[in-house]
């Protein structure tokens, strides 16, 4: 019952920032491009595993005599996650773009916030249990969690719709009060947090010293400031960049894909510059780094081999680029087609999730009798190839039979991919480094999705709606032959 709460408490924020987020924008008359990039204040969960070691390891002040280390983090992750969405509940988008701006600002907050709880619960999931129960802790942590999106997704569309915001009639205060109910609606998590108890296993970590942990919390902060300044001050040399590479593509688009995936890389180097120095400068404790980065990443080459470790690699940060790219625009092009907030509520939201379910089961019962690999391949072939009923639909317009055939699809698809895309990588994971390696596994499984679904808005605006969903299947393709690759190392 603790972890139905708890993943409850996980399913809400993800959608606030990502597919309801993308409708009241729309509705405000945000442009399309400017939309899906704010799907970028979701890389906070593709980037959890730069900080993790920093919640699994760092006690906060009081709180952790109060509560526990697992609980106090929890407590104070929630606390942030409801005052970010305060936040952008009280911001009109439509304002100005200073408004925007700051909306940004808010999604950026909420992600980071609720990316740190999927970190504790994770933590406190793997502790408080025996490995008999994980897969009971887990199945329920997993319904929870799906019972969360489906009230900030189809609950969130419905209050809005209620209070009287539409597409043609754009209502702020229609949007301020629904986000405002998913605050109240988060005090589910944080009842839960105060009435359990916190696991007796805390000294699975080496202790360090009060120091150390203060000089490895300021390499965090090294890190995080290293990255946002290399990313902001190289603005002005991207936007030369981005003008040169204009007049030689004959394309702006292209050119701002090139330059911003150039800044991006350039502030994850800065970054690291950032980390090594730190490093070299002993201002941090060598050995606490090393446990904490080093030997999980180690470990993973080690037992694989190099060559090995880079094909597995990429089949994670790869196989959901198709439907992470597509889902950014989804609720957009439901809407465009003619679908009413309370039609997409109801098919895509509340439909679909108990499609993604059964998938779900279907792909788990299907990988104890095939074997993981075959349902990893059925999925990644059937992820790419049901985007284009959404060309069909996007020729049929508003139909909601084709409605109901492309999500049913869709989601069946997702789900069946997904528990074997699971299993997958928990059977890449060492148990002595379980939580940095799940960490950094789930990370890289959503951040090139996320980079380029940032990027989706534009594609649909330059091409149009069914050679983006064209786009999105021949995207898919190649994951096939990696997923091939791989089979020899899938237990």
């Amino acid at each position: 019952m603790t972890m139905l709460f708890l993943g409850f408490s996980a399913g809400v924020p993800i959608l606030l920032i990502f597919s309801t987020l993308g409708l009241w924008l729309n509705e405000a008359g945000v442009a399309k491009s400017s939309i899906t990039f704010f799907s970028w204040a979701a890389l906070g969960y593709s980037f959890k595993f730069v900080w993790a070691p920093l919640v699994d390891r760092l006690p906060l002040p009081f709180l952790t005599k109060l509560l526990g280390r697992r609980r106090a983090w929890m407590f104070i992750s929630q606390l942030a996650i409801m005052a970010s969405i305060w936040l952008m509940s009280s911001i009109d988008p439509k304002a100005s773009i200073d408004n925007l701006e700051l909306m940004a600002i808010g999604a950026v907050l909420l992600g980071f916030s609720s990316a740190t709880q999927d970190i504790v619960i994770d933590a406190y999931r793997i502790e408080s249990a025996d490995k008999d129960m994980q897969s009971m802790l887990s199945a329920t942590y997993i319904a929870g969690y799906r019972i969360g999106m489906l009230v900030a997704g189809a609950g969130g569309l419905f209050l809005a719709s209620y209070f009287g915001s539409t597409k043609e009639l754009y209502s702020f205060s229609a949007w301020s009060n629904t986000y405002l109910i998913m605050i109240v609606v988060m005090m589910v998590g944080v009842v839960t947090t105060l009435l359990i108890k916190e696991p007796e296993l805390n000294n699975h970590n080496k202790e360090y010293s009060t120091k150390d942990y203060l000089r490895f919390f300021a390499l965090f902060l090294a890190i995080v400031a290293a990255f946002i300044a290399t990313f902001v001050y190289s603005a002005d040399l991207g936007k030369a960049l981005k003008s040169s590479l204009t007049e030689v593509f004959s394309n702006k688009h292209l050119s701002g894909f090139i330059v911003g995936a150039l800044r991006m890389m350039l502030a994850i180097l800065g970054a690291y510059a950032a980390a090594r120095l730190l490093i070299v400068l002993n201002i941090v404790n060598r050995s606490m780094v090393n446990n904490t980065y080093v030997e999980p990443v180690k470990d993973f080459f080690d037992r694989y081999g190099l060559s090995v470790a880079i094909l597995l690699l990429a089949v994670i940060g790869l196989y959901r680029l198709s439907d992470i790219v597509l889902g950014v625009v989804a609720n957009i092009f439901y809407q465009d087609m003619g679908f009413t907030k309370v039609e997409i509520a109801t098919v895509s939201k509340t439909f679909g999730l108990f499609m993604t379910i059964a998938g779900g089961f279907l792909g788990g019962l299907m990988a104890i009798r095939f074997g993981v690999f075959k349902v990893l391949f059925l999925g990644a072939a059937l992820s790419a190839l049901t985007n284009l009923l959404f060309i069909v639909l996007a020729n049929v317009g508003h139909d909601i039979t084709w409605l109901y055939v492309t999500i049913t699809m869709d989601n069946l698809s997702a789900g069946l991919a997904g528990a074997a895309f699971i299993a997958f990588l928990s059977s890449l994971t060492n148990i002595k480094f379980t939580a940095v390696q799940y960490a950094v596994f789930s990370s890289l499984m959503t951040l090139l999705p996320k980079i380029f679904g940032g990027y989706s808005g534009t594609i649909v605006e330059v091409f149009g709606y069914s050679e983006f969903f064209f786009i999105t299947t021949l995207i898919g393709l190649p994951i096939l032959y990696l997923v091939y690759k791989v089979k020899p190392y899938i237990n």
